[in-house]
């Protein structure tokens, strides 16, 4: 199997940290998605242009959503619950958001000003922060190695790019420092 993404994307790095911890044979494929060469490949493999991409025999699979899905199934470990996909939800929202602001930010725009999609983009990104922040001491949410991997990805990459202040949000601060000792977390680091 092969995964196609950059070492940079938070929706890539959950997958390869889950692949470490469960002994997945992946090959990874690091892309330069903004080269010509590497985005065409992306392309190839997702016309919706976005990554991560899983290669196997039989399928090509886009979105980690649906990658940690076939993963899990592959290995026989129990998939998500309708209140994991829920807390995944939140935290792809959270991801989507920042990466928006980013984009819009690259782009040259002020994301700080008060313009309708930049407003709903700031607001969900608090909110989705402080429900995670409230929410992480549930058993939904220790019990699944999973959403703890995405959880972790979000915050290490919010740190990476400076984003947002998370100084506010203790519980997912301790988690964030406790998480980053693993060593597929260090591996897997995009700062290396």
């Amino acid at each position: 199997m092969q995964l196609l993404g950059s070492t940079t994307s938070p929706f890539v790095r959950r997958i390869r940290i889950w692949a470490l911890l469960n002994q997945c044979s992946l090959e990874f494929i690091n892309l330069d998605i903004f080269s010509d060469t590497d985005r065409q490949l992306m392309i190839q493999n997702n016309p919706a242009r976005k990554i991560p991409v899983l290669i196997t025999k039989q399928q090509t699979l886009a979105d980690s959503n649906n990658i940690i899905r076939f993963l899990l199934e592959q290995h026989s470990q129990t998939r998500l619950n309708w209140q994991q996909e829920h807390l995944l939800t939140i935290i792809n929202a959270c991801n989507d958001s920042l990466v928006e602001l980013l984009l819009c930010q690259r782009s040259g725009f002020d994301t700080q000003d008060d313009k309708l999609f930049f407003n709903l983009q700031n607001e969900r990104i608090a909110e989705t922060l402080s429900y995670l922040n409230n929410h992480f001491a549930d058993a939904e949410f220790k019990s699944c190695e999973y959403l703890c991997i995405s959880l972790y990805c979000l915050l290490d990459w919010i740190c990476f790019r400076e984003l947002t202040d998370l100084t506010a949000h203790t519980e997912l601060m301790k988690f964030y420092y406790s998480f980053a000792q693993q060593q597929a977390v260090q591996q897997t680091d995009p700062r290396n």
